[in-house]
């Protein structure tokens, strides 16, 4: 796609037809990679040697912890080009991204406990990976709250806008906290050089479900800015109706 053709999507209005055409095609591939991806985990990849069967919980965890990390990195991509190109459509996605962000980073908390309590014998430990998950799960949720609690959009997304960027500095802190810190969180197992060895099957289990979990990210995300769009440009109507009204009488 040329540059000419993005600066045309920019606009709303010709984004919501793309958004629409795209939508169900990511809604098809997140179903057909999460699906491919839970039976290669599932009944395709072999038993830990140490964890056996309970590491499988990993196929799900992995991936939305990578998700509830990528999602945030892109709300604050376009949170800043709102704030420095005043673009109209940025706040909007980054909005439309909020939820399912928090939900996948609920998910990576919960199977986190899951995974924890036969593994490490309690449900939840303070630990520098953890915490710092918990609180970006406090951050979408603040995300969320802070743009429902102010009047006006604009400056709901502008305050907003201002959070995300803000809280963008814990996600190295998520990633690297392993790595900084002592921690019972395990190191990264497919990053180079960690010395975990895992068989293929693990590694295209963890991989297909992510880009399934991408897709589905991607589809919902395309459904709920088209309902924000509309949202707003009714709001806009009636505001507009309501001004002239005030004048007249």
């Amino acid at each position: 796609m040329s540059r000419r053709s993005l600066y045309r999507y920019a606009s709303p209005p010709r984004f919501e037809r793309l958004a629409a055409r795209l939508t169900p095609w990511f809604a098809a591939a997140a179903v057909l990679l999460i699906a491919g991806g839970m039976f290669i985990g599932l009944a395709i990849a072999p038993a830990d040697a140490l964890q056996r069967d309970i590491y499988r919980i990993m196929f799900v965890h992995v991936p939305a912890s990578w998700m509830s990390m990528f999602i945030y990195v892109v709300m604050a991509a376009y949170c800043a080009l709102h704030l420095a190109l005043n673009a109209r459509l940025a706040p909007m996605m980054a909005l439309a991204l909020a939820p399912t962000g928090a939900l996948f980073t609920a998910i990576s908390l919960i199977t986190g406990a899951l995974w924890g309590k036969p593994t490490w014998g309690t449900w939840w430990v303070w630990d520098a990976r953890l915490t710092s998950e918990l609180i970006l799960l406090f951050l979408y949720a603040g995300f969320l709250s802070l743009h429902a609690a102010i009047d006006g959009t604009q400056r709901a997304d502008r305050a907003c806008c201002v959070l995300a960027l803000v809280g963008v500095v814990n996600i190295p802190v998520i990633y690297f906290s392993v790595q900084w810190w002592y921690t019972l969180h395990q190191g990264p197992s497919m990053s180079f050089g960690s010395g975990v060895s895992m068989s293929a099957s693990m590694v295209w289990g963890i991989v297909v479900t992510a880009a399934g979990f991408w897709a589905y990210t991607a589809a919902i995300a395309l459904t709920r800015v088209r309902t924000i769009m509309r949202t707003r440009m009714r709001s806009g109507i009636d505001d507009a109706v309501t001004t002239l009204e005030e004048r007249a009488a």
